[in-house]
């Protein structure tokens, strides 16, 4: 259905938010109680001490680099980017001789498909910004391209291996970004795949050597493993731990490492076979580890995702592909166990060269008629800051502990961040299944919603989904 029948939504038993929320079959709802979940920011000492443990565990799995250069290494991959973008647009005779073009004529004259129009959108702003190309607000059109030299692009080229060296990157990592420069046009015109760069004959290396090898990840990786092995679940039970998107298992082998003398019911999902083959391969002989397909943006309703049924869930470099961060969080709370933790592997900078490349794989489907339908809706953007990761688990209904690495750290502005969330209890959240009993007495059953998750609050979306306040 189209919205929601407001009349409908008012006077939900206990609900004094509701927030409506497109899926790829039916809605979900999303409730909220009448009074907001208290503010769990100001975290016992204990849970400090397993953050700095963490830290400390981060900073032991980079000993010995020189984390003072990784800002002009940083640069040097971005400056390769920004000359991959400028070079596309130069070469389809883009801005020559004064010409000026709004985005809708690039797009155009790029054939770009539809799904990928965001990227080249995110290219055109960060060229403005760069200061590589001009932008007239009144005509809404671009012009004045700064040509890319030849001569430039091939020493920025050289020096990409350099960065790339000095990251931790391995060679292979060179030879993707090149790659995938060399053919930006039909990647953006679908006529390529990034899959065929990032796994060449079914190989992981690169993609382990952009999660796992190289310093931003290898820190946070650490950090996760040192948070999940210091989780305490006071139960004779099995550690019960859900990794969620786990894909090459850059983070789950730090962590499986960290809980070598643990006991443990490990369920590593992914949303593609081709990943659990591989993990098959590369983890199954560790007692207590089994696998399994998970989708984020679908109910979980396998029967091993049952309320309360873990202790711990691990998400690294997914939940950013939710398209509705607020129900992807609600979902993952419920299948934790009272106090269970949810750890959190993100980026929150955007990188030029991931706009010339693993971008490309995070854009939306051809079938898909939405995209993002939370803060992100309409803004060509998939990552969110720190303090908006903060808000969002507060908002679902977790205490957020402090971000890692902190601020300050040399690898904050790498952008690679761990987020962690206990599930707070002591909050008086309106019962799903009441709601859905008065929704039955109110709704037929198409227009029922698929799902009903209890929130501490709601939070806005600009146009994409209909929030109300119960009468």
């Amino acid at each position: 259905m189209s919205g929601p029948p407001v009349d409908a939504l008012a006077d939900l038993p206990g609900v004094g938010a509701w927030q409506w929320v497109p899926g790829p079959q039916r809605p979900t709802l999303l409730v909220a109680p009448n009074l907001p979940g208290t503010d769990g920011r100001t975290k016992p000492a204990a849970e400090q001490a397993v953050v700095d443990e963490a830290a400390v565990a981060g900073d032991a799995a980079v000993a010995g680099a020189d984390l003072s250069s990784l800002p002009q290494l940083s640069r040097l991959m971005d400056e390769v980017a920004l000359l991959a973008m400028a070079r596309v647009l130069y070469r389809a005779r883009l801005f020559r001789d004064g010409a000026k073009h709004d985005t809708g004529q690039v797009l155009d004259m790029l054939r770009v498909a539809p799904r990928h129009a965001w990227i080249v959108r995110r290219w055109l702003s960060t060229l403005v910004t760069e200061g590589r190309l001009r932008y007239d607000r009144a005509s809404g059109r671009y012009h004045d391209l700064v040509a890319p030299d030849r001569v430039g692009y091939a020493r920025a080229r050289r020096e990409l291996d350099e960065a790339r060296r000095g990251l931790g990157y391995p060679p292979s990592m060179t030879r993707f970004f090149v790659a995938t420069a060399e053919r930006l046009p039909a990647l953006l015109r679908d006529e390529a795949g990034v899959q065929e760069l990032l796994f060449p004959d079914g190989s992981t290396d690169t993609a382990e050597g952009n999660y796992r090898d190289n310093l931003p990840s290898r820190w946070v990786n650490h950090a996760a493993a040192a948070l999940v092995a210091g989780r305490t679940h006071g139960s004779n039970h099995p550690l019960r731990m859900l990794e969620v998107g786990a894909g090459i298992g850059a983070t789950t082998r730090p962590v499986l490492e960290a809980l070598s003398g643990t006991e443990l019911d490990y369920l590593f999902t992914d949303v593609s076979r081709f990943f659990l083959t591989s993990a098959r391969t590369l983890l199954g002989d560790r007692p207590g580890l089994r696998f399994g397909l998970f989708d984020i943006n679908l109910p979980p309703v396998a029967p091993e995702f049952t309320p309360g049924s873990r202790d711990v869930i691990l998400a690294a470099n997914v939940l950013h592909n939710a398209r509705h961060i607020g129900r992807a969080l609600a979902a993952l709370r419920e299948l934790l166990a009272p106090d269970g933790l949810l750890v959190l592997v993100e980026s929150c900078r955007e990188h030029y060269q991931a706009l010339t490349s693993m971008y490309l794989l995070m854009s939306p489907s051809a079938e898909e008629q939405r995209w993002f339908t939370d803060v992100r809706a309409g803004q060509d953007r998939v990552f969110l800051s720190p303090a908006e990761w903060v808000d969002q688990l507060d908002a679902a209904g977790f205490d957020p502990l402090p971000v890692l690495p902190g601020d300050k750290h040399p690898l904050a502005d790498a952008g690679q961040r761990v987020i962690v969330g206990r599930a707070r209890s002591g909050v008086r959240r309106p019962d799903p299944v009441l709601v859905e009993a008065a929704l039955a007495a109110r709704l037929p059953p198409p227009d029922r919603p698929e799902r009903i998750h209890a929130v501490d609050r709601v939070m806005s979306a600009p146009n994409t989904v209909s929030i109300g306040v119960s009468r």
